[in-house]
């Protein structure tokens, strides 16, 4: 293994990213925002001198394999000073092999090779990506087409020796004529929540509303290419109609507009409902050019758990593998694994069976940062060096109806906190659910939560088609099980599940059977640990800031465990 090479993977665009591998052991791979605290951060000059260098361990050694991974945004025209600042602030060894990947295949590369699978089909779908002229994968259809066409969409064939593009959807930079599913699903998120990264607010507003209430067609869907009929880009142009008003809160005694709330929710139903439909049919397409039994699924559009659910329970592929991280952060991974299989030519053992990818923390940093706030009024600290303690006064405080954060190991790498950089509570009551929403994450209240639960007893609550470690499928809720988890049941049975199997995070299996001890459901409430327009907490001090400037009424932060005497509870 010492003489394994040193590969870096950086992705200079959207959800900026960086991973650092020494042959197939990951060092680690974080996203920029984590480190800048800058939601979805682009990729900019300076990155590595500013924002990555100075924090992440491990850049000052030789680089045997470097491939940088652009889009099609005007970064690509500062590539000389991106060049200048490489030489400045990394070493790279005598010989470094290097590459830029074109966008999709840098996706490629972040599902296949970190699959369990020997052989898959691979569909990429995003809102765009590379010019044709900058491609760097063979596809049949580049000559055809002019070069500044713009892939939305790319389907392949995989094994381990080979990958094989059978076809792309490509956009053609009218603004007119925008096409594909990633395009389509912006154009709706931004019609109802406008900014950046609102998608998941869509989805979760969805199932409060009638998606045949507006009369919208299908989308068209010809094989892999997929258009938006007129009907729609009409419609999507009522932003006056259409778009979220946090006063119009909707039915239920909530108060607001319900009128504007039930156009809101219309046309989120709509088009969730137009976009899961066409998705399906583009990977039953997909199935049929490759008879392949498995299907790897990236893209920003990988992460649409409704749509997800759906592929698993509605197409022909038996096992379908979507990674943590399937949106632009994930291409960083996508292009270390390039540099270590098609550069360096060393095979790759990698697989993504965990997303805890972040730089361990140090002791010494979560015992200073606690140290600093030691002696703050209202606060007691605990120091809880067994594991097990630990999580029976977790387990204690939880079944007590109290909201704790959740800080331990190596942070999470995609946009899903998974029990290292979480806020956890007991999903046994809806009040919680709602008071975390409003008081702690300041948010919609339409935003459901999700159940963390132990893999083995998963199907007595859900009906699951897989294990789901990375919180990427909305399965059904089982309806005897939706009034004893109402916290994590959204408003159509449904949730967004993640198991904890015996080869997953031993601290959150220990903690679920803590409280299943004392409650008999082997089940927490769990969402990501920021405040409001935030990234994840990455290090103990964000941590201990975040839960001082919220009403969570406790930290777990091993081996320590803060209080608030007297903290209001969710009523």
């Amino acid at each position: 293994m010492n003489d394994a090479p040193i590969v870096l993977g950086l992705n200079r665009t959207q959800d900026a990213s960086i991973c650092l591998m020494h042959g197939s052991q990951l060092l680690w791979a974080i996203q920029k925002e984590r480190l800048s605290r800058h939601k979805h951060h682009w990729g900019r000059q300076g990155d590595l001198r500013d924002v990555y260098r100075p924090r992440l361990p491990g850049l000052e050694r030789p680089i045997d394999v470097l491939v940088e991974c652009y889009s099609s945004d005007a970064e690509l025209d500062f590539l000389p000073a991106y060049e200048q600042e490489l030489a400045d602030t990394l070493v790279l060894a005598p010989g470094c092999r290097r590459a830029r990947l074109s966008h999709h295949l840098a996706h490629v590369y972040s599902v296949f090779h970190p699959s369990p699978f020997t052989e898959a089909a691979v569909m990429i779908i995003d809102g765009q990506g590379s010019e044709v002229a900058a491609l760097t994968e063979q596809w049949a259809g580049a000559a055809a087409v002019p070069g500044h066409w713009r892939e939305v969409s790319s389907f392949y064939r995989a094994d381990r020796e080979r990958i094989d593009c059978i076809g792309k959807q490509l956009w053609n930079r009218d603004d007119e004529q925008l096409v594909g599913l990633g395009m389509f699903y912006f154009l709706l998120t931004q019609a109802l929540f406008p900014g950046e990264g609102n998608e998941g607010k869509v989805m979760g507003l969805a199932p409060h509303g009638d998606p045949r209430a507006l009369g919208l067609p299908p989308l068209q869907v010809e094989g892999c290419q997929v258009s938006i009929p007129a009907r729609w880009r009409e419609i999507m142009r009522e932003r006056a109609r259409f778009l979220y008003n946090a006063g119009a809160k909707g039915p239920g005694g909530r108060g607001g507009d319900q009128a504007r709330f039930a156009d809101s929710a219309n046309l989120a139903a709509a088009g969730q409902r137009a976009f899961e439909d066409a998705v399906l049919a583009v990977a039953r397409w997909l199935h049929a050019q490759t008879g392949a039994s498995n299907l790897c699924f990236a893209g920003g559009t990988g992460l649409n758990c409704s749509t997800n659910e759906r592929l698993l329970a509605e197409t022909p592929f038996s096992r379908i593998f979507i990674p943590p991280a399937p949106s632009d952060a994930g291409t960083a991974i996508g292009c270390a694994l390039y540099g270590l299989a098609e550069l360096a030519g060393e095979p790759c053992h990698y697989r993504w069976e965990n997303d805890y990818l972040g730089p361990a923390p140090a002791l010494a940093d979560i015992e200073a940062a606690v140290a600093a706030v030691a002696d703050s009024a209202g606060l007691q600290v605990e120091r809880l060096d067994s594991g097990a303690a630990m999580c029976e006064r977790m387990a204690a405080l939880l079944a007590d109806g109290q909201v704790l954060g959740l800080y331990q190991g190596r942070s999470e790498f995609g946009p899903r906190a998974l029990g290292h950089r979480s806020v956890i509570g007991d999903p046994r009551h809806d009040h919680i659910r709602d008071w975390i929403n409003a008081s702690v994450k300041s948010r919609e209240w339409f935003r459901p939560l999700a159940p963390v639960v132990l893999l083995e007893r998963a199907h007595e609550f859900f009906a699951i088609h897989a294990p789901s470690p990375f919180m990427q499928y909305a399965a059904p809720v089982h309806p005897a099980m939706a009034s004893v988890i109402p916290a994590v049941t959204h408003v159509d049975c449904t949730a967004r599940l993640q198991t904890v199997g015996e080869r997953d995070d031993p601290f959150l299996r220990a903690l679920l059977r803590a409280f299943e001890a004392r409650t008999g459901l082997p089940v927490l409430l769990n969402t990501s640990f920021n405040r409001k327009d935030e990234p994840i907490v990455e290090t103990p001090a964000e941590a201990l800031a975040a839960f001082r400037e919220t009403p969570l009424h406790a930290l777990a932060m091993p081996p320590f465990l803060l209080r608030k005497h007297g903290a209001p509870g969710p009523q």
